[in-house]
C-alpha cells in the first residue's frame, strides 16, 4: 500500500524562475544495546548510506532466544544485504521495496526481524519545473519513523502487529512474514524537515510529544545540534525510561489496553537514526 501525504500549498503562487534547491539527508545514529553479556551487540541493526540518501533499521525478535537462536544475527544479515542491494541501485533511484525483497531473499540465518528502509527521492510533476522531494519508505513490523516540520510532528508511520507485542516480522520460518506484507509510504519532505527513525525500543519508551520536545529544545535556533547529537539525546532518554519502572510509557499504555499488567519502561535495544533534510 502506498500512502501519499499531500503537499502543503504555498501561501502565494509565485512564478518559479530557478530550479528548486537540491536536497540531501544529513544523517546521525546512536545504538544502545540492552546490557547482556551473552549478546553484547544486541539484536538491533542499522545501515546508512549518505551518498544514496538511504537508511535502514531492523530489530531481531527476542522471542527466538528461548529456542537458542540469536535473532540479532538475522537482523544483521538482513541489513548487510539491504546495504549491498542499495549500492547496486543507481544514485537517486533507490527502490526500498526492491532493496527489502533482495535482502530478504539473501538472508539465510535463523530468527526473524522487523525492518524499515527509507530513501530520499527527487520527483517531478507534469511540468519539469515542478520539482519536489519525498521520503520513500517500506516498513514491516513496529520499527518506523516520525517526520517533523517546523519543529512539530506532522506524520508517523503506522505499526504492523498480529497482536499485542507480536509485530510483523521477516524470517525463514513458516510462521514468519514476507516482504509482500510490508507497507509502503511516500511522504513529501522539504528543506528543514527532521526525520527520526527508530526501533520499538525508542517508540515503546518515548511518547511522540517527548521526542518533539527534544527537537524543539535543540533544533530551534542558530545553535542547532548535529543529527548525531540529537540521535544520542533521544536514545539516552529512551534508555533512561526503559529502566524506570515508575515512568509512564507508550508500552505501559498499550499493555493496559491489551488487558496486560505492566508498569514503567520496556527494557530493549534502542536504535535512533536522525536525518536532517538539508539543501546541498
Amino acid at each position: 500500500m502506498i500512502i501519499r501525504i499531500p503537499r502543503v500549498p504555498p501561501a502565494k503562487k509565485q512564478k518559479i524562475s530557478h530550479p528548486s534547491p537540491k536536497l540531501k539527508m544529513d544523517i546521525g545514529v546512536t545504538y544502545l544495546p540492552k546490557p547482556d553479556r551473552k549478546k553484547p551487540r544486541g539484536e538491533d541493526c542499522y545501515f546508512m548510506l549518505s551518498d544514496r540518501n538511504t537508511v535502514g533499521v531492523a530489530d531481531g525478535v527476542g522471542g527466538w532466544s528461548s529456542k537458542g537462536i540469536d535473532a540479532g544475527q538475522y537482523a544483521l544479515e538482513l541489513m548487510q544485504h539491504a546495504m549491498l542491494a542499495t549500492l547496486r541501485q543507481p544514485k537517486g533511484s533507490v527502490n526500498p521495496r526492491t532493496v527489502l525483497n533482495k535482502a530478504f531473499q539473501r538472508t539465510k540465518s535463523e530468527g526473524s526481524s522487523t525492518a524499515c528502509i527509507a530513501t530520499l527521492k527527487q520527483n517531478f510533476g507534469e511540468n519539469s519545473n515542478q520539482e519536489y522531494y519525498s521520503l520513500h519508505a517500506v516498513n514491516v513490523g513496529d520499527s518506523g519513523f516520525m517526520l517533523f516540520r517546523n519543529l512539530k510532528l506532522v506524520y508517523r508511520s503506522p505499526t504492523q502487529q498480529h497482536r499485542f507485542n507480536t509485530p510483523y516480522q521477516l524470517g525463514n520460518s513458516e510462521k514468519s512474514d514476507t516482504p509482500e506484507k510490508a507497507e509502503e509510504f511516500t511522504v513529501e519532505v522539504a528543506a528543514g524537515d527532521i526525520v527520526v527513525f527508530g526501533t520499538d525500543g525508542v517508540f515503546d519508551n518515548l511518547f511522540p510529544e517527548e521526542i518533539q520536545r527534544f527537537i524543539e529544545l535543540n533544533c530551534g535556533g542558530d545553535d542547532k545540534v548535529t543529527a548525531e547529537r540529537l540521535s544520542r539525546l533521544i536514545a539516552k532518554d529512551a534508555a533512561r525510561k526503559a529502566y524506570d519502572k515508575y515512568s509512564k510509557t507508550p508500552f505501559e499504555e498499550a499493555s493496559h489496553k491489551a488487558g496486560k499488567k505492566f508498569k514503567g519502561g520496556k527494557k530493549d535495544d534502542i536504535t535512533v537514526v536522525v536525518a536532517y533534510i538539508v539543501s546541498c
